[in-house]
C-alpha cells in the first residue's frame, strides 16, 4: 500500500468510493479485499500493477460509515493486511504554523489532551514537512502514521503534531455527526501560499514569469517601515521553504489519490509580507486548482466543488507600521468580505481577528527579528522593540475551530438555518444634511464595544491617497448602525471596518451577532 494507508485509518464513506493504491510487481494482478470483523469478505477488486513502479489503483464501492474492517492486498503468495479500518469523513488540514501549532501549545492544553481518549473514532495522520523540486507520487516521510488519538500523539511537541485546529475541528464535527472522522495534517510553519501552489495555479496569477523574486532557500525579508530602519533592521523572517510549488510537490501532490470530504486551511501570515497584493488571485487559484487535482486524482470520487474552509488571519502586532494584515484578510475573501461568494464558491471562513493573545509565548513579535514558530526574547536594550509586542500564534484555537466547524456544517454538510457567518452590511445610506451614515446589516447586531476607531471613512476629494478618519458610532439598533461623519466636509468615498492588524481586544470587537460571531472586516 502507499504510505498513507495503514492500520487504524479512516477511508471516505458513501456517496463517494474510497481510492486505494500501492505498489506491486509490474505487470501482475493485485487482489484487494475488504473484510468485516469476522473475516467475511465484503468486496473484492482485482487490478493490474502498471508501469515501471508497479503502481496499482482501485476504487472501492461506496461504503456506509462504520467498521472495523480489514483491507488486504494480495499478489501471488504475498499479501499485506491493514487492520481496524473505519469508513467516515476524511478532512485534509494544511497551511503554516497556526495550523501546525499542536494541542500541547493551546489554551487549556492539559484538559484538551486528557479528553483525547474519549474519541477513539477520530483517527489522525500527519505527513512530515518535506519539499521537492518535482511532483512526487508518494509521501517521502510521515510524522504520525494513522493513529487512535492519545495525549502523546496530539501533543507531541511544539509545531510538530498534531494540529490543534485540525483536531478540534474534527472533534466538533464528530460531536455533530457521530460517525468516524479521519484527519490528515500537511502543514509547515512560515510558508507562503506560493510554496503550496502548483505551477499551473501560479501561472494563472502571472507569478512564474517573475523568477527573480524566488530563489531556492530564500529567506524573504521586508523593511517594515523606512522611518525605523535607520536605527534597527526590522526583518520578518519566513522560516519555511519559500520556493514556488515545493510543498505542493512533496506534501499535497502525493495525496491527490485520496478521496476527501473537505479541506481546512490556515495560512496567510507569510503573505502579509510577500506578494500580498496578489493573494486575491493566488488564494482562489489554489482552491480551484486543488479541487480540480483532487477530483482528477481520485478518479472523480472527491467532489469537484470540494468544501474548502479557512481561517481569516488573527492578529500579530498591537501597533503596526502598515496595514498588510488588514489587506490580506480582505484578499482572503477575494475582496468581497464574506464567503462563500461568486469568486469562491463552496468555501467557508472563521473570522479570528478578535482572538488576539498578547502573552502567547510562541513567536513573540519583536521588531529586531522574531522567527515564526520560535519564542523570541524582548530586547531590553532596544526600546522600540516594545512597540511591537504581540504574538502571531494566539492560543485560543477552540473558538477558531468552533467557528470553522459551523461553516463546515452549513457549507459542506448543508445544514439549513445554521448561522455560520457574522453580520455584514447590506446597505449604506448617507444623510448629508445631518452628517450621518446609516448602515443596514444582514443580521441582528450585538454591540460589544462603542469603539470610536472601528469604522473609518475616506473623505478626500481626490480618490488617492485616502484620508481615513474615524467615524464614531452614534447609535446601534437591532440591524442598523449610524455613524457620525463630523470630520468629513467633502465627499464620502469609502468606508472600512476593523481595518487594523490588531483591531480590538480579546472577543471585544465592536459588532457581533446574537450567536457571538464577529462581524468580518470590510473595505
Amino acid at each position: 500500500f502507499a504510505s498513507y494507508y495503514g492500520d487504524h485509518m479512516v477511508l471516505q464513506k458513501e456517496p463517494a468510493g474510497a481510492v486505494v493504491w500501492g505498489y506491486g510487481e509490474p505487470g501482475t494482478a493485485v487482489t484487494v479485499a475488504l473484510s468485516g470483523d469476522g473475516g467475511l469478505i465484503v468486496m473484492k477488486k482485482t487490478v493490474q500493477a502498471k508501469g515501471p513502479s508497479g503502481m496499482w489503483t482501485t476504487v472501492l464501492d461506496p461504503m456506509d460509515q462504520g467498521g472495523p474492517y480489514m483491507l488486504t492486498a494480495a499478489q501471488g503468495s504475498e499479501n499485506v493486511t491493514l487492520q481496524d479500518i473505519y469508513f467516515g469523513d476524511v478532512w485534509l488540514c494544511s497551511g503554516q504554523s497556526n495550523m501546525a501549532m499542536t494541542v500541547l501549545q493551546i489554551a487549556n492544553a492539559s484538559q484538551e489532551l486528557a479528553t483525547a481518549a474519549r474519541y477513539p473514532y477520530i483517527r489522525v495522520f500527519a505527513a512530515a514537512p518535506a519539499r521537492s523540486d518535482v511532483e512526487l507520487e508518494d509521501l517521502e516521510r510521515i510524522d504520525l502514521p494513522w493513529s487512535i488519538p492519545t495525549a502523546e500523539n496530539l501533543g507531541h511537541g511544539n509545531f510538530t503534531y498534531f494540529s490543534a485546529v485540525c483536531w478540534l475541528l474534527g472533534r466538533y464535527l464528530y460531536e455533530a455527526l457521530q460517525y468516524p472522522i479521519g484527519l490528515v495534517e500537511a502543514a509547515w510553519g512560515g510558508t507562503p501560499i506560493e510554496a503550496w501552489s502548483s505551477q499551473k495555479a501560479l501561472r494563472a496569477c502571472g507569478l512564474l514569469e517573475d523568477r527573480g523574486s524566488f530563489r531556492t532557500g530564500l529567506v524573504f525579508c521586508t523593511r517594515l517601515s523606512p522611518a525605523l530602519s535607520s536605527s534597527i533592521s526590522p526583518h520578518w523572517h519566513l522560516s519555511g521553504p519559500q520556493t514556488p510549488s515545493v510543498l505542493w510537490n512533496a506534501m499535497i501532490h502525493p495525496l491527490l489519490n485520496m478521496t476527501l470530504r473537505g479541506v481546512a486551511w490556515y495560512q496567510g501570515e507569510a503573505n502579509a509580507f510577500l506578494h500580498t497584493d496578489l493573494y486575491n488571485c493566488t488564494f482562489p487559484a489554489l482552491i480551484a486548482d486543488w479541487r480540480q487535482a483532487f477530483h482528477a486524482g481520485s478518479a472523480g470520487q472527491t467532489e469537484p466543488l470540494l468544501p474548502f474552509g479557512f481561517v481569516q488571519l488573527s492578529t500579530y502586532r498591537r501597533q503596526s507600521p502598515d496595514d498588510s494584515f488588514a489587506h490580506l484578510r480582505w484578499h482572503q475573501t477575494a475582496d468581497l468580505g464574506v464567503v462563500p461568494n461568486a469568486k469562491m464558491p463552496g468555501t467557508f471562513m472563521a473570522v479570528a481577528m478578535d482572538l488576539c493573545d498578547e502573552r502567547s509565548p510562541y513567536g513573540r513579535c519583536v521588531l529586531g527579528g522574531g522567527v515564526e514558530g520560535t519564542a523570541t526574547k524582548l530586547s531590553v536594550t532596544n526600546p522600540t522593540s516594545l512597540l511591537f509586542l504581540g504574538s502571531i500564534h494566539p492560543r485560543d484555537k477552540q473558538n477558531v475551530a468552533h467557528r470553522l466547524h459551523l461553516g463546515a456544517r452549513a457549507v459542506a454538510y448543508g445544514e439549513k438555518d445554521l448561522v455560520f457567518q457574522g453580520p455584514y452590511p447590506t446597505r449604506a445610506v448617507l444623510e448629508v444634511t445631518r452628517g450621518l451614515l446609516n448602515l443596514t446589516y444582514s443580521q441582528e447586531l450585538v454591540c460589544r464595544q462603542r469603539d470610536t476607531q472601528a469604522f473609518e471613512v475616506c473623505c478626500s476629494s481626490q480618490p488617492a491617497p485616502c484620508g481615513w478618519l474615524p467615524a464614531p458610532v452614534v447609535v446601534v439598533e437591532s440591524r442598523t448602525v449610524t455613524l457620525a461623519l463630523a470630520g468629513c466636509g467633502t465627499l464620502v468615498l469609502g468606508l472600512r471596518y476593523a481595518w487594523a492588524e490588531w483591531p480590538c481586544e480579546y472577543e471585544s470587537c465592536a459588532l457581533y451577532n446574537t450567536q457571538g460571531l464577529p462581524a468580518p472586516p470590510f473595505l
